[in-house]
């Protein structure tokens, strides 16, 4: 398959959301077709079922039933419009891919990473991103900054240990793929996170004459 997948990890409020859009117009730039999502959602149906797995009242959710709802988003948008695209040779940049899956209901929600590893293989026919950039933050500094932006979700609502097992399962995962994961430290500013990733990019795109 051509084209370039990219995704961006870490714990809630590292300013993912931020450095997707930054590098997506640094690529355009260079003349890139570029398409952002993010996961959960990026479609109507995986939209939807976000608006499920976010929304606090459901606070009964079973763990299991979550990993199969990001599964389940997460299917949709692999094949209408994650693949479609990498077809297409165009560069895709994700807001959390599966690897999330593998921290948030693998390890901190304790299902095991291998059992998030095969709902998720199914699901997304083993497609992997070519490069994630880890964007390493404290975990109480993140929630700290999506309390400024405003209320917060299901997820982001969990307890300090649940988020610090967040960020210790994000440890834990670039260690296992350090060849794919890049760790990026998210204290600087965006301007200065945004700078790193392109020179990271520009090197990685140079390199394999893409």
């Amino acid at each position: 398959m051509s084209g370039l997948f990219i995704s961006f990890e870490g714990n809630d409020g590292a300013g993912k959301s931020t450095q997707v859009e930054k590098l997506a117009a640094h690529l355009r730039k260079s003349g890139f077709t570029v398409q952002t999502m993010r996961d959960p959602g990026g479609t109507d149906i995986s939209e939807k079922i976000r608006e499920i797995i976010l929304d606090n009242s459901n606070y009964k959710m079973k763990h299991m039933t979550e990993a199969l709802l990001y599964a389940s988003s997460r299917c949709q948008l692999v094949y209408e419009k994650i693949m479609p695209a990498l077809r297409a040779g165009q560069v895709v940049i994700c807001d959390r891919f599966v690897d999330s899956s593998l921290v948030y209901q693998g390890i901190a929600r304790g299902l095991g990473i291998d059992v998030i590893k095969e709902i998720n293989k199914f699901a997304t026919g083993g497609l992997e991103p070519d490069i994630t950039f880890f964007l390493h933050l404290d975990p109480a500094e993140g929630i700290k900054r999506k309390q400024s932006q405003g209320s917060l979700d299901r997820m982001e609502n969990e307890k300090s240990y649940f988020h610090n097992k967040v960020y210790q399962g994000f440890e834990e995962i670039s260690q296992l793929y350090p060849m794919r994961i890049v760790r990026i430290e998210a204290k600087a500013s965006a301007k200065k996170i945004a700078e790193r990733i392109a020179y990271y990019i520009d090197t990685y795109i140079n390199e394999r004459g893409i």
